[in-house]
């Protein structure tokens, strides 16, 4: 899917909302996330903000092939960040598809999707390419890293 969310909310768990409806429970550096699939098409779309009740941290996974639709992208990342509940969330950005030739590069992404205008917002860009798992585990790391100063 081409936008997928990740809504992170600490207790004693770190709870992560996914796109779809499977849920999941994965072990990373003794945190305890729960994922749940929550569904990406367009339709469904404006069912995420049921889930960002306790959100500390969102992860927004971007296809950065296609160029078509980052504005799209873009847009949707800008309404989820308006949203009161995550206010204080801090904002792991996976551009993801980076193996591609074609894939634009982090400073072009983070340019069209408007990052550098966030205000009171602690963010971050990570390269990944997900079929091969390159940039996951260091995202991860520098989320858990943002998490744990608060």
């Amino acid at each position: 899917s081409y936008i997928l969310t990740l809504a992170l909310t600490i207790s004693n768990y770190l709870t992560l909302l996914f796109l779809g409806f499977n849920v999941e429970t994965v072990e990373y550096k003794n945190i305890c996330f729960t994922v749940w699939d929550v569904g990406g098409q367009d339709k469904i779309r404006p069912l995420w903000r049921h889930y960002f009740q306790n959100t500390q941290g969102l992860i927004f996974v971007v296809d950065s092939n296609d160029r078509e639709r980052i504005q799209e992208a873009a847009e949707e990342l800008q309404k989820m960040l308006q949203e009161d509940e995550l206010r204080d969330a801090v904002l792991l950005l996976f551009a993801n598809k980076q193996d591609l030739p074609n894939a634009m590069a982090i400073s072009e992404m983070t340019d069209k999707l408007g990052l550098q205008s966030l205000r009171n917002r602690t963010w971050y860009v990570q390269a990944t390419c997900a079929t091969q798992g390159t940039g996951l585990y260091e995202g991860l790391d520098w989320l858990s890293n943002e998490l744990s100063k608060r």
